[in-house]
């Protein structure tokens, strides 16, 4: 609080203040670090796109996606498939270990997925609040 209330030149409450507002609101929604998963051991990225059966919704895959470490987001989407997930793994062939997990649920019908070479952008909100 003390330095940001250094920075923008306000005093400490109303940096305290406004940040207990943005979290109110929702705008804020953690305090965590930004935790780089390579460097704690899983260097390799993949997103997957799921094709799920329709008779019981996204719910029993949410549910089994939840249950796998390695799975660090999942969407549902529009266009062809229903879900689009980020995994991580140790290796490439540790990946094929955990498309063999994701796929185990027998809600999903189809898995196609593809290794991040490369990040070009990291995730992020920056440009948003400029």
């Amino acid at each position: 609080m003390l330095e940001a209330s250094r920075r923008l030149g306000v005093a400490r409450g109303t940096v305290q203040s406004r940040l207990d507002r943005m979290e109110a609101a929702g705008v804020v929604t953690s305090w965590g670090p930004a935790v780089d998963v390579a460097a704690l051991g899983w260097p390799v990225s993949a997103f997957a796109t799921l094709e799920i059966t329709q008779a019981h919704g996204h719910l029993p895959v949410s549910e089994h996606l939840r249950g796998i470490p390695e799975v660090l987001e999942a969407h549902t989407i529009t266009g062809g498939a229903d879900l689009m997930v980020r995994l991580v793994a140790r290796s490439n062939a540790d990946l094929q270990r955990v498309i063999d997990e994701v796929v185990a649920s027998p809600s999903v019908v189809r898995a196609s997925t593809v290794i991040v070479l490369a990040t070009e952008i990291a995730p992020r909100v920056q440009p948003l609040l400029t």
